[in-house]
């Protein structure tokens, strides 16, 4: 070091270079800051290395799992130095041929060393009489799984386990237990213990919401969590209905050409709203089935208009497209041309078109009925069918006797409730008939064939119909089960209800028909369409 030319302006050290302003040990820091980085794994000021991009320290990894090494020696951390130490003296046993420690007493490893716990000798099971091995109660394995107590006694676990057991949890029990079999009860209570012991809070409305699976279905489980929340008043139903119908909509919308979808899409919500306000306001709103056909009738158009007039824009249909769409199933043509009204109305309004193509379209049939019936003999051949012939299942006498002699639709049946049968006047209450309707005794005796068909079963469903899908909860059967219930006599429930429909009106008073069935007095003059009394002709 030379002679010092002036003072460090960071120490106030010599500094004995001219063209320096530190000291030199001020020099080295600096140098030594200069080179350093911070390291992206510990954070720290550190002279990162190339090849990793990490100090030193962080870069002594192991190889085998990633933690850091503190020793430069060592390729493994502490734990897998660990874990190699124990495979190292591992040999293969030669009983069960795994990799473990030998013994020396037995050779082999410690799972097969110890000795086996002794299994409790059979004992004769005190339900079925037979020597089998015990699970509980005294009960043998088959038995125990069959033991109607097992859900009661499921459910008074799951209470000792909660911290804060709900109210309600008795009767869930009680109510599982006398509506479903035992292992689908225990299932039950199984599912219902898992969400009570989670984070989330434990609200009858909030179970019912993390119970739904997704999907169409939302499970049976939350079926019966549903259908036990709004007996006992503790939630509302669920929309299960409202999503299956909005899937339904978005299946119909989404078949639709891909250049004509958005005019479609936009008609759905417009619709759509229009049923919100209607609900609101207390009108009679479309219904869903109202709204799915109506899409499904534009899904057609739209697929007729690509495939057959090579047309991708609503605005190039004219009136000689919708009529030759209209005659593609003549017999829908009124039906169809009401939609197509309705979508090219709200198309003229959402400026898509110019000119409504259904505008002039007229669609004139008769009214008169025209749909088919039974002949004579044929009601006879399904009377005797339902009343003397035992395979017949209970079901379809049902719905076929009070069809055939009442002239019952299948949606009056499937209504009726067991609540609604009168036995002492042997008659029940079907639809908004304002009367009761009188049984004769062949329609009596199928009614309570049906009944003692839906006592065999462990239900609380309050429909006389009940179902292998509907046994466990209150709702009615569905639909699809009632419009394929007549199947095997070959005849439809509507072809049924309109031949009774048809000799009552043309034997008596159309508006006395119309006042028992609770029907609009203009809805029994369809069927007077081609009949003439035969006193008011001249006489020849």
């Amino acid at each position: 070091m030379g002679k010092k030319q002036r003072d460090c302006v960071t120490c106030g050290g010599p500094v004995g270079y001219l063209d320096r302003q530190h000291c030199c040990l001020c020099w080295r820091r600096m140098k030594e800051e200069a080179a350093k980085a911070p390291c992206p794994a510990c954070g720290l000021d550190r002279v990162l290395q190339d090849d990793t991009g990490r100090c030193i320290t962080c870069s002594r990894v192991c190889k085998e799992c990633g933690h850091p090494v503190r020793s430069p020696k060592n390729q493994l951390c502490r734990e897998c130095r660990r874990k190699a130490g124990q495979l190292a003296g591992q040999r293969t046993c030669p009983r069960c041929g795994r990799l473990g420690h030998l013994r020396e007493k037995t050779g082999w490893c410690g799972h097969c060393s110890r000795p086996r716990p002794e299994k409790h000798p059979p004992r004769i099971c005190r339900e079925c009489g037979q020597l089998r091995r015990h699970s509980g109660l005294g009960l043998c394995s088959a038995c125990w799984q069959r033991h109607p107590g097992r859900p009661f006694v499921r459910g008074e676990h799951l209470r000792e386990r909660l911290a804060d057991p709900p109210g309600w949890l008795a009767d869930f029990v009680a109510q599982v237990a006398a509506g479903h079999c035992v292992a689908r009860a225990c299932g039950f209570i199984t599912d219902l213990g898992r969400l009570l012991e989670d984070e989330h809070s434990n609200s009858p409305r909030a179970l019912l919401e993390r119970s739904r699976r997704p999907g169409r279905s939302m499970g049976s489980f939350a079926r019966a969590l549903e259908d036990f929340f709004t007996l006992h008043g503790l939630a509302l139903p669920t929309d299960q209905a409202e999503r299956l119908a909005s899937g339904r909509r978005h299946r119909r919308v989404e078949a639709v050409p891909e250049t004509l979808r958005p005019a479609v899409a936009a008609f759905d919500v417009f619709r759509m709203r229009a049923q919100d306000r209607a609900r609101r306001a207390g009108t009679r709103p479309r219904s869903n089935h109202t709204l799915e056909a109506a899409l499904a009738t534009m899904r057609d158009l739209a697929i007729f208009l690509i495939d057959e007039r090579y047309k991708t824009d609503w605005s190039l249909v004219d009136v000689h497209d919708i009529e030759a769409f209209l005659a593609v199933l003549p017999r829908a043509r009124k039906r169809r041309l009401t939609v197509l009204r309705q979508f090219f109305r709200f198309a003229r309004a959402q400026k898509l078109v110019l000119v409504d193509p259904t505008r002039g379209l007229i669609a004139k049939e008769a009214n008169g009925f025209r749909g088919q019936t039974l002949t004579l003999d044929q009601q006879r051949e399904l009377f005797r069918r339902w009343t003397t012939e035992e395979h017949v299942h209970p079901h379809e006498a049902l719905v076929g006797m009070l069809a055939l002699l009442h002239g019952a639709s299948s949606s009056e049946v499937r209504l009726l409730q067991v609540t609604e049968v009168d036995h002492l006047a042997q008659s029940i209450r079907l639809g908004k008939r304002p009367h009761p309707v009188p049984m004769d005794p062949a329609s009596w005796t199928v009614l309570q064939r049906c009944l003692a068909h839906r006592d065999a079963w462990p239900t609380e469903n309050p429909y006389v119909m009940v179902t292998k899908g509907t046994k466990a909860g209150r709702s009615p059967a569905s639909t699809a089960y009632l419009s394929h219930i007549l199947d095997d006599c070959g005849s439809p429930p509507r072809m049924i209800r309109s031949t009774r429909l048809v000799d009552l009106v043309n034997t008596m008073d159309p508006k006395l028909v119309a006042a028992a069935f609770g029907m609009d007095s203009q809805a029994t003059l369809i069927y007077l369409a081609d009949h003439v009394d035969a006193g008011r002709l001249p006489a020849p």
